[in-house]
């Protein structure tokens, strides 16, 4: 039930930023610690395990999932098991102190940023299921998400592994930033009638399922055109990579949006955009750090 609750199908929303910090890192200094990329990463994955499981939690207290909603038992653990609430509230909170004590390890020799930059992602870790309204109960819900782990999961990790604090990680990583807001968008736009009843403020509630829908292919194509101009604009090399992306993506993007979006197919859309941004994420990691090598050699 603990594995269910950190729901590890949803990891890539944290492995992949964790990926493209380490791909800015090769190819910026040509080298990169490998125990210290690896202690980011499990810390990263246990923020998402205490998302996860926060997430459950407090959508079950709240009463917002139920048996109904077209989900599998592994999205909604507390309302297919028999699992004490209260136990489920004390694995979340052990996941993220788990990863803030790991951290301290990063402390040692990184300095206080990466703990300033990981308390403030905690706090949104927090404020995005828990209290009166949620963030994921708002409109916003989904550019934090995207902002939190697509944005600041890569500044904190490349400030790790360099010791620079570099704010154009945020421009470089605009990708990561659209591609997991997107996951959550994904979920929103399927559960339009089910968070109507819940009185959550969704985007897709806001906006209503036809203009939500339109918004949803724009943004796709917003992230296809992001890849694109960074690559061509920083990472100029890595360019060769960009057919083996879209050859490797096509397939995946065409059956996403293809997808109507509705309850009764959100559990394959929900493993297509997953799918989407491990391609995607990966390729482009694959961009950055083949410019970076070539940049080295021909110097």
């Amino acid at each position: 039930m603990a594995v269910q609750l950190a729901a590890p199908h949803t990891w890539p929303a944290s492995v992949l930023p964790v990926l493209v910090a380490c791909a800015l890192t090769l190819a910026h200094t040509g080298q990169l610690a490998v125990l210290d990329a690896i202690l980011l990463l499990v810390i990263c994955v246990l923020m998402q395990s205490s998302v996860n499981t926060f997430n459950d939690y407090y959508d079950y207290v709240k009463g917002s999932d139920s048996a109904n909603d077209n989900v599998e038992t592994s999205d909604a653990v507390l309302v297919y098991n028999n699992v004490n609430p209260r136990e489920a509230l004390i694995l979340a909170i052990g996941f993220l102190a788990t990863a803030f004590a790991l951290g301290l390890v990063i402390i040692v020799h990184a300095g206080f940023m990466p703990l300033f930059i990981a308390l403030v992602g905690a706090l949104f870790v927090v404020a995005y299921s828990a209290g009166k309204t949620p963030i994921s109960y708002l409109p916003i819900g989904e550019l934090v998400s995207g902002v939190v782990m697509g944005g600041l999961i890569p500044l904190a990790c490349y400030q790790v592994l360099t010791g620079w604090l570099n704010p154009w990680v945020f421009a470089w990583t605009v990708p990561e930033i659209i591609g997991i807001g997107l996951i959550m968008f994904t979920n929103n736009q399927c559960d339009i009638e089910k968070d109507q009843l819940a009185g959550r403020r969704t985007m897709p509630v806001c906006l209503g399922r036809a203009k939500a829908r339109k918004l949803y292919s724009a943004v796709l194509i917003t992230w296809l055109v992001c890849i694109v101009v960074i690559v061509f604009l920083f990472f100029p090399r890595g360019a060769i990579v960009l057919p083996f992306l879209f050859a490797a993506a096509y397939p995946l993007l065409k059956a996403l949006y293809a997808n109507p979006l509705e309850p009764r197919t959100r559990i394959g859309a929900m493993a297509q955009v997953c799918s989407v941004n491990v391609v995607l994420g990966s390729f482009y990691a694959l961009c950055i750090v083949t410019s970076g090598y070539a940049l080295t050699f021909s110097l």
